[in-house]
């Protein structure tokens, strides 16, 4: 049985904690801000910082290193220089939404991680039933936009969904189920095929009809869209 050791609470320390203790790792304490963390990597197998990012780098320097200790980072856009005082470093990046703790360390499991480093990091997510892809120093802020685009662009979105759809009087359920239907299809056909409406099928006339009927703070967006989903179309 391994043990890790956390750095940082909050959603993701909390849900990777309890996800890996359900899976049978030994959870050796959770360290957050006032704690001595000089003596952090001794005695566990793992540790994980899970602090916010500009904090990452900070926080690894106030870490003795211990040659045995394998320290990892949960950030999607950092690389591996933030934990260059350390012999054996990674980073696994969990390509989650989590929302709290208890949701987080449900959807932890089976779920998708961006890994670089030591291969050692591949046992984490071994052990959450999850699969991982490797993604380079140089390409991880691009990687981590595509994430912030699919996942908190998305929400949003919907956040713009919802206010147009209360002034015609439509609840955001009934959105949400279109929402989920138009995802399916995506995963199915691909962005392109998946594509339906007016701006795919060219009618200029029912996105003015749209556009005169929108409160003006959000047209811009959706204008921003439509250029966006005419190039989807047009590719």
């Amino acid at each position: 049985m391994l043990s890790v050791r956390i750095i940082g609470g909050g959603r993701a320390g909390g849900s990777l904690g309890a996800a890996l203790e359900s899976a049978g790792w030994e959870l050796s304490g959770c360290l957050g801000r006032g704690d001595d963390l000089s003596g952090a990597a001794a005695d566990t197998d793992v540790l994980v910082i899970a602090t916010p990012d500009d904090a990452i780098e900070i926080v690894a320097e106030s870490v003795r290193s211990v040659a045995s200790t394998l320290v990892v980072h949960l950030s999607g856009a950092l690389g591996l220089d933030v934990l260059k005082e350390h012999p054996r470093r990674a980073a696994m990046h969990p390509l989650v939404s989590l929302p709290s703790p208890e949701l987080g360390a449900e959807r932890l499991r089976g779920a998708w991680f961006a890994i670089a480093g030591d291969p050692e990091v591949d046992s984490l997510v071994k052990a959450l039933g999850g699969r991982s892809f490797p993604i380079d120093d140089d390409s991880r802020p691009l990687y981590h936009a595509a994430a912030v685009i699919s996942s908190n662009h998305l929400v949003a979105l919907l956040g713009q969904a919802e206010r147009v759809a209360a002034v015609a009087g439509v609840p955001l359920e009934v959105m949400l189920d279109l929402a989920r239907d138009t995802l399916d299809n995506v995963r199915r056909l691909g962005p392109a095929a998946a594509l339906t409406g007016p701006a795919a099928r060219g009618d200029d006339a029912t996105i003015a009809r749209h556009l005169k009927a929108l409160p003006a703070e959000e047209r811009a967006v959706y204008e921003a869209l439509v250029n966006e989903a005419r190039r989807l179309a047009d590719s």
